[in-house]
């Protein structure tokens, strides 16, 4: 527990104030309708969408997951996250204009404008309870658990001191400002968390107990930790740190903020864009900060962690209010920065602040928007006037909050959450990524692979089952054919449910390809039929861009790889990396541009 100079209340107050005043600023036109409230009116820039979805991810769990990582797996282990940039470049290049193009208010309400029938409503339906409710609340809830443990260590709150505290403010600028509150505030909420991490990292590697970063590279704890790959030596670890996250993982599995094909809250800033090029723009700017500029504050202070509670038992010993079923590597993290001095204490508790807000507000605008647009006005009252979806928005805003924070004093650690997130979503990723582009695919495909991918995570995270099959020492698999096992089932359930149901009716596959001109071979089928008809779909001949996409996007993945590990290189002082890896990126920076021209929608 650390003591706060007034200095360090001043700031955290000042914080407050702003982000309060934002909230009641900006609710008069926030309420004026229902796209107001959760699109901004679709009037965004692609600069200040872009800055609340690098925001919205710079969570209070990130540098604690992080530091769980890096302390448990060492720098490498990153790649399980590392891998999901694959995921979001294809989110740019070939999938932002297509989202921008439908002109839904929800991704969700993508469901009866790609399908048709009974089985696109109960989609539509069960998705918005699923995804606004069941899966925000546990995305919330880890984001909560880290703010307690945060609490906890350095201001010896009892968890719902914090859960009360922090989610008051959060929830009330939510519900009075929107979406435009959320974005404008987390322009503020950016600035403040980056600052206080660097600021923290700065001074931790400094400090006479850690001795620099020099002295952090040569201490017994950390030096089998420092390297960005894995051990290529270690078949375990190769394979599920790397190979799996980058073979199959970003393509395979749905998991929030890295949904194959885009979706969720990156989908809703997409949609609230003023146009294809802003969606786009909006979605470059986020993946370049969120992987190449963001995560070494965080990884600087988890190796400084092991030189100053190189295990568990120092962590207990220095905090010893922390209850045993709270203790984790995670709060390492929180440990480090009660080490701060008065100011910059005050400054990142402010930044923790932030980005706890941050993401709680976007998840809580975000999941009331499936219930407002794809629950109630659905199912209950079609006929609602705007001034009542926008006090149900509001409603359900409180309710999640509520919710969220009561399931977050269950949980453990955000690790175990992770992990748990992302196996739940295993194999369903395949479907959101050629749902755009092949006709086949119909509701009953996505119906089967959801409810597939739940079952399966179910029985091998939560029963004896999977403690038998990947656990114990008689066990029939190695335990990181977990989750393969899951995509293969999923992918092959939800294939043969495709060809075993009816596709899409014609009307509806020809009123799609009308509106989204997604091209490519998939929907030939498609087109051959209407034009024997006499109808015609294409509304231009220009050149299909998804191949200069998938180029645009391997470079891509080149250019911000290169700056992250660049970064990584520079700081450890390996400067013949280091300069090649800079010169690559510059060469595949120059590449990227000249591809990009053969994109059909260029940004600006």
């Amino acid at each position: 527990m650390v003591s706060l100079s007034i200095l360090d209340y001043i700031l955290i107050i000042a914080f407050f104030i702003i982000t309060l005043s934002i909230g009641v600023y900006v609710s008069k036109k926030a309420g004026r309708s229902s796209s107001e409230f959760f699109l901004s009116g679709k009037t965004m820039p692609w600069w200040l969408l872009g800055v609340s979805m690098v925001a919205t991810t710079f969570s209070t769990d990130t540098p604690n997951l992080v530091t769980d990582i890096v302390r448990t797996n060492g720098v490498s282990g990153n790649w399980v996250w590392w891998a999901f940039l694959i995921t979001g470049l294809l989110t740019v290049f070939v999938y932002a204009k297509l989202w921008r193009k439908s002109n839904v208010n929800t991704d969700i309400e993508f469901y009866e404008f790609r399908y048709g029938g009974k089985p696109a409503t109960f989609l539509r339906k069960f998705r918005a309870i699923y995804l606004g409710v069941i899966f925000n609340v546990i995305t919330m809830s880890a984001v909560t658990l880290a703010a307690i443990k945060i609490g906890g260590i350095m201001l010896g709150l009892e968890p719902w001191q914090t859960v009360v505290s922090a989610g008051f403010i959060t929830v009330a600028f939510s519900a009075l400002g929107g979406f435009k509150g959320v974005v404008y505030t987390d322009f503020i909420l950016f600035f403040v968390a980056m600052g206080g991490a660097i600021g923290a990292a700065y001074y931790l590697v400094n400090l006479p107990e850690v001795g620099g970063i020099e002295a952090i590279m040569l201490n017994e704890n950390v030096m089998d930790k420092l390297s960005i790959l894995p051990d290529f030596s270690n078949k375990n670890a190769l394979i599920t740190l790397f190979i799996i996250p980058l073979a199959v993982q970003w393509w395979s599995s749905w998991y929030p903020g890295a949904e194959p094909g885009g979706g969720g809250y990156i989908a809703q800033r997409m949609l609230a864009a003023k146009d294809e090029n802003h969606a786009i723009g909006a979605t470059f700017f986020f993946n370049i900060m969120h992987y190449a500029l963001r995560p070494w504050p965080w990884i600087l202070v988890a190796l400084a962690s092991l030189v100053v509670f190189p295990d568990l038992a120092s962590i207990q010993e220095a905090f010893p209010n922390i209850t045993d079923d709270k203790l984790g590597h995670d709060l390492a993290y929180s440990a480090m920065l009660t080490k701060l001095p008065s100011g910059l204490l005050g400054l990142v508790l402010a930044s923790l602040i932030a980005a706890y807000m941050s993401t709680i507000s976007t998840q809580l605008n975000w999941g009331s928007s499936y219930i407002v647009y794809d629950f109630y006005k659905q199912q209950i009252n079609p006929k609602a006037s705007e001034k009542r979806l926008v006090a149900v928005g509001r409603l359900s805003t409180v309710v999640l909050m509520v919710i969220s924070a009561l399931f977050a004093l269950l949980l453990q650690n955000a690790l175990q959450l992770f992990e748990l997130l992302l196996v739940f979503g295993a194999g369903t990723g395949l479907i959101f990524i050629l749902r755009w582009f092949w006709w086949r695919i119909n509701a009953w495909s996505e119906i089967t692979a959801m409810f597939a991918s739940g079952i399966l995570s179910i029985l091998l995270k939560l029963t004896p089952l999977g403690d038998y099959l990947f656990k114990s020492e008689e066990s029939v698999f190695v335990s990181y054919w977990e989750y393969p096992l899951v995509v293969l089932t999923t992918t092959v359930i939800w294939l043969m449910a495709t060809y075993a149901t009816q596709p899409e009716s014609k009307e509806v596959l020809q009123s799609f390809y009308r509106k989204i001109q997604p091209g490519g071979p998939g929907w030939e089928k498609v087109i051959s039929e209407a034009n024997a008809e006499g109808v015609s779909l294409k509304t231009s001949d220009e050149k299909w861009s998804v191949p200069s996409g998938i180029a645009a996007m391997l470079i891509g993945c080149v250019l911000i790889y290169s700056c992250m590990f660049a970064t990584g290189y520079w700081i450890y002082g390996d400067y013949n990396y280091a300069i090649g890896l800079t010169v690559v990126a510059a060469i595949s920076g120059v590449l990227l541009k000249n591809v990009w021209k053969n994109i059909r929608t260029t940004i600006l």
